[in-house]
C-alpha cells in the first residue's frame, strides 16, 4: 500500500496515525491515573502501565463496538511498530548509558550463572511439554521447531527494561541484589534476542546468513566509534554551561537512531545490540554524557516506557482464556515459569552463598517478561499459518507471569525492608576489598579539589573502585518578591531548578569533569537545593538511597591566602551540626588547609603522608578503618600515631602481635573497660594485617595530659598533609584534658576541635570521623 494513501487514511474510517496517538494518550492517562491509586502501597510503576493497558486493550475496551470501529485501526499497528522501534531504541540506548560498568566486570560470572541457572528448567520444562501444547494449538503440525523453540524462548526470557524499572521504583539501584539482577536480566535478554532474531529469520524464509552479522557489527564499531569522539569533542563546547544546547546533542542523538534504523535491516536484535554497545562505549565524563542522560531520561521515563510497558497489555485477550482448555495451558505455563525461575535462581545463589531470599527476589525478578517476547509472537502470526489461540495465550502468559511475579517482588521488598532497606555497616566491620561507598558534599567550587582528592587516595585499586557520589548543595533562599512585576523579576528568580547554583554549578561540573579525565575514576555528579532548614534531610535521603558508607563534609571555615582559617556561612556551620546528629551512617569533616594542587592520584614520585590519630573509642576506629583504604594505595604512605596514658606504663599488658624469626614485636595495650577490650582487639588485627607487613608506620606518643599530646601533634604537625581523627565527642580521657579549655566547634570533638583551632594554622589539613551509632530501640 501506498504509504501516503495510509498517512491519509486508506480504506479505515479513521485516521490510524490519530488512531494509534489515542491509543498511546490513553495508556499514558490511565497508568497515571492507577499510579496515584497504587503509590501508597509502594506497588512499582510498571504494574499500573501493564494494567492500563489491559482496561484499553482487547480485554475490555475494545469489546465496545463502537469503540472498536473507530479506536482500534487495522492499519494502526504498522505506525505502531515504528514508533516501538525508536522507542526500543531511546530505552536500550539509556540502559547503556547508565550501566555501571566496572560492577559488571567485576560480576560478570556470577550474573552469567544466576542468568543461565534460571532459564534452565524453564527451557527442561517448556521442551518437556512443547509437543501436546504444539498438537493442540497447530492444525497443520509444522514447524515443531520453531514452536518448540519459541515456547522455550518465551519461557527462559527475562526484560531487562522492566527489571531496571522495578529496581529503581523499589530503591534497589544501588544495592548488591539490585545491581547483580540487572546483570544478569541483560545478559538473559541479550542471549534472547540474538536467539529470537535467529528465529524470525528462520521464520521468514532468511535463513541465517553470517555476512550480514559480520557487516552489521562492523558497522555498530564504526558507529560508535564515531559517536565516542564526537562526544568527547562537544565537551569542549558551552565551557560557561552545566549542559549543551539541544542544537548541539539532538544531531547526536539522531545520528544514533539513524544508524540504529540503518543496521535494522539485518535484524531487529541487530539493531537493538548496536544501541546497546553505542550508549555503553558513550564516554560517561563530561556535558555530552550529562545532557544526554538529562534529556533522555525525562523523556524516556515519562513518555516511552509508559506506552511501552502498556502496550504489553494493551496485546493481550483474555478473552481466549475463558476456554477451559485455554485456562489450564496458561495456568501450566505460568505456574512452571514462575517455580522454575525461582528454583533454578535459587540454587544458582547458593553456589555463589547469597542469601535465600535474595535468590527468591532475583527469580521473579527475571520472571518479567517485555516487549520483545510481543515482536516474536507479532512475527509469528504473520507467517506461521497456526491457530491464532497459540499467539493469544501466549501473550496472556507474558502478561500474567509479569503482574503477579512484579506484585510479589514488590510485597517481599516492602515487608522484608529491614533486610533489601539500607542497612548501614560501620566501616570497622566492612572488608577494604568490598566496594566502599562515598558520598561528598561541596558548597563551593573552592571545596571541590580537596574533596576530590581524598577520593583519588580512597580509590586503592582498579579491580575495587570506590563509587563515589558528589552532591552540590545549594541553599534556596526565600525571596522578596511581593511588590515586584513580572518583568522585573531578576533572573535567578525565574530560574527552574536546573539551573540553581549560577557560575558555582559550573564551575564544580568543570572540576569533576577534569578530575574523571585525569584520573579515571568516576565520579557521579548530582544536585540538591533545598532551605536551609531542610537540606539536611535531603542529603540524608541520597545517603540511604545510595548506600553510602560514610559521607564527606567540607568545614564551614577556608583558608586565606595568608594560611589562616576564615568563618564562611554559618548555614553551612548548621547543616553540618544536623548531619552529624541524623545521618544514617559515618561521617567525616573536612578541614581543608591547602590540600590541593593536582588532580592526579599519587605516584612514585609524589609520594604523599598522611597520618592516622588514635586516642581510642569507636569513632578512632572508624578513622583507621577509613585510613586502610589510603594505606592500601601503592603510593600513599600512612602512619598510625597512638596516644597511651604515660602514668599507666608500668599497669601495662604487653602482648606479642607478631613475630619475625627470633625477634618479637610488642605492642602496649592498656586493660580497661569494653570499649578498651574493643579497642584492643581491633588495634591487635591491624596491626597483624598491615604494620608488620610494612605497609603502614606505627609509632606511640605516652603522655601525661592534654599538654603533651598538643604538642606531640605540633611536633609533627608539618610532616603530614593530613591528619584522620575521631570524633570522640567530649572525651572523658587524662591525656585529653586541657584541649578543649577553648572550645570553638565541640561539634568536631576534643581532638578535632583542637586542629581546626588557630593553633594549627596553616600546617596540615584534618578530617574528623564520626561513626553512626544507630538509635537504641
Amino acid at each position: 500500500m501506498d504509504v501516503t494513501k495510509k498517512v491519509l487514511c486508506g480504506d479505515d474510517l479513521f485516521n490510524p496515525v490519530l488512531s494509534m496517538g489515542l491509543q498511546a494518550s490513553l495508556i499514558l492517562s490511565f497508568s497515571h491515573l492507577l499510579q496515584i491509586v497504587v503509590k501508597p502501597i509502594g506497588i512499582p510503576t510498571p504494574i499500573p502501565q501493564i494494567t492500563a493497558g489491559l482496561l484499553i486493550g482487547h480485554s475490555l475496551l475494545s469489546k465496545i463496538k463502537l469503540v472498536e470501529k473507530y479506536f482500534y485501526q487495522s492499519t494502526s499497528a504498522d505506525y505502531y511498530n515504528v514508533l516501538a522501534f525508536f522507542g526500543r531504541t531511546c530505552v536500550v540506548f539509556l540502559i547503556g548509558l547508565e550501566l555501571d560498568i566496572s560492577y559488571m566486570k567485576r560480576h560478570l560470572r556470577a550474573a552469567t550463572i544466576i542468568a543461565a541457572a534460571g532459564a534452565l528448567p524453564c527451557i527442561i520444562f517448556s521442551g518437556a511439554v512443547s509437543y501436546p501444547f504444539f498438537k493442540y494449538f497447530t492444525s497443520k503440525h509444522e514447524h515443531f521447531v520453531a514452536f518448540m523453540f519459541i515456547f522455550m524462548l518465551a519461557a527462559a526470557n527475562s526484560a531487562s527494561p522492566l527489571v531496571i524499572r522495578f529496581i529503581a521504583e523499589l530503591r534497589l539501584g544501588t544495592s548488591h541484589i539490585g545491581r547483580l539482577a540487572i546483570c544478569s536480566s541483560l545478559i538473559n535478554d541479550l542471549a534472547g534476542i540474538l536467539c529470537g532474531a535467529l528465529l524470525m529469520k528462520i521464520v521468514q524464509g532468511g535463513g541465517f546468513k553470517w555476512a550480514e552479522w559480520v557487516w552489521s557489527l562492523l558497522f555498530t564499531a564504526i558507529v560508535s566509534f564515531v559517536v565516542r569522539r564526537i562526544a568527547i569533542l562537544l565537551n569542549q563546547f558551552n565551557s560557561d554551561s552545566q549542559y549543551l544546547k539541544n542544537a548541539q546533542i539532538v544531531p547526536l542523538f539522531l545520528l544514533v537512531l539513524l544508524s540504529a534504523s540503518f543496521i535494522d535491516k539485518w535484524g531487529a536484535a541487530n539493531s537493538i545490540l548496536a544501541a546497546l554497545v553505542i550508549g555503553v562505549t558513550f564516554p560517561r565524563e563530561g556535558k555530552t554524557a550529562r545532557t544526554m542522560t538529562h534529556k533522555l531520561s525525562f523523556a524516556v521515563y515519562t513518555f516511552v516506557l509508559p506506552v511501552y510497558f502498556g502496550y504489553t497489555g494493551f496485546q493481550a485477550d483474555f478473552a481466549d482464556a475463558a476456554v477451559v482448555k485455554n485456562l489450564i495451558g496458561v495456568l501450566v505455563v505460568v505456574i512452571f515459569s514462575i517455580s522454575g525461575k525461582i528454583l533454578g535462581t535459587v540454587a544458582a545463589c547458593h553456589q555463589l552463598k547469597v542469601p535465600m531470599k535474595d535468590g527468591i527476589v532475583l527469580g521473579l525478578l527475571l520472571n518479567l517478561k517485555g516487549h520483545f517476547d510481543i515482536v516474536i509472537l507479532g512475527t509469528i502470526r504473520q507467517n506461521l499459518d497456526w491457530n491464532n489461540s497459540f499467539v493469544e495465550m501466549m501473550l496472556i502468559t507474558i502478561v500474567l507471569n509479569t503482574l503477579l511475579s512484579g506484585i510479589a517482588v514488590a510485597y517481599l521488598v516492602i515487608k522484608d525492608n529491614d533486610m533489601f532497606g539500607y542497612r548501614f555497616v560501620p566501616l570497622e566491620k566492612q572488608n577494604p576489598e568490598v566496594e566502599l561507598r562515598v558520598l561528598a558534599c561541596v558548597y563551593a567550587p573552592r571545596q571541590v579539589p580537596a574533596i576530590v582528592k581524598i577520593i583519588g587516595w580512597l580509590n586503592w585499586s582498579r579491580d575495587f573502585p570506590i563509587c563515589a557520589y558528589l552532591i552540590h548543595l545549594v541553599e534556596l533562599l526565600p525571596k522578596k518578591r511581593a511588590n515586584k512585576m513580572y518583568n522585573q523579576l531578576g533572573d535567578d528568580e525565574l530560574s527552574d531548578e536546573e539551573t540553581y547554583g549560577g557560575n558555582d554549578a559550573v564551575e564544580i561540573s568543570n572540576a569533576v569533569d577534569a578530575f574523571i579525565i585525569e584520573t579515571g575514576i568516576f565520579i557521579r555528579p548530582l544536585k540538591v537545593v533545598s532551605t536551609v532548614s531542610k537540606i539536611y534531610e535531603d542529603v540524608c535521603d541520597a545517603a540511604a538511597e545510595f548506600r553510602a558508607s560514610i559521607i564527606i563534609l567540607p568545614f564551614h571555615k577556608h583558608q586565606r591566602i595568608d594560611g589562616k582559617m576564615e568563618s564562611g556561612r554559618e548555614s553551612m556551620r548548621t547543616t553540618n551540626q544536623r548531619l552529624l546528629r541524623n545521618a544514617p551512617c559515618t561521617v567525616g569533616v573536612l578541614i581543608d588547609r591547602g590540600l590541593v594542587g593536582s588532580a592526579q592520584t599519587p605516584s612514585a614520585e609524589s609520594m604523599q603522608h598522611v597520618a592516622a590519630l588514635f586516642f581510642g573509642g569507636s569513632d578512632d576506629r572508624e578513622a583507621l578503618s577509613l585510613s586502610t583504604y589510603i594505606a592500601m594505595h601503592l603510593n600513599m604512605h600512612l602512619t598510625v600515631i597512638r596516644f597511651v596514658q604515660a602514668s599507666a606504663r608500668e599497669n601495662e599488658d604487653r602482648i606479642n602481635v607478631s613475630s619475625h624469626g627470633n625477634e618479637q614485636v610488642l605492642m602496649a595495650i592498656p586493660s580497661g573497660g569494653v570499649e578498651d577490650e574493643a579497642d584492643t582487639g581491633f588495634l591487635e588485627d591491624f596491626y597483624n594485617r598491615y604494620v608488620t607487613s610494612g605497609k603502614v608506620g606505627y609509632v606511640e606518643k605516652h603522655v601525661k595530659n592534654g599538654a603533651q599530646a598538643t604538642a606531640a601533634l605540633k611536633d609533627v604537625a608539618d610532616v603530614y598533609e593530613l591528619f584522620i581523627v575521631g570524633n570522640g565527642g567530649r572525651r572523658n580521657s587524662t591525656i585529653t584534658t586541657g584541649m578543649s579549655d577553648w572550645e570553638e566547634c565541640p561539634e568536631l570533638g576534643t581532638v578535632g576541635d583542637l586542629l581546626a583551632s588557630r593553633e594549627f594554622d596553616p600546617c596540615c589539613s584534618v578530617l574528623v570521623i564520626q561513626q553512626h551509632k544507630p538509635p537504641v530501640e
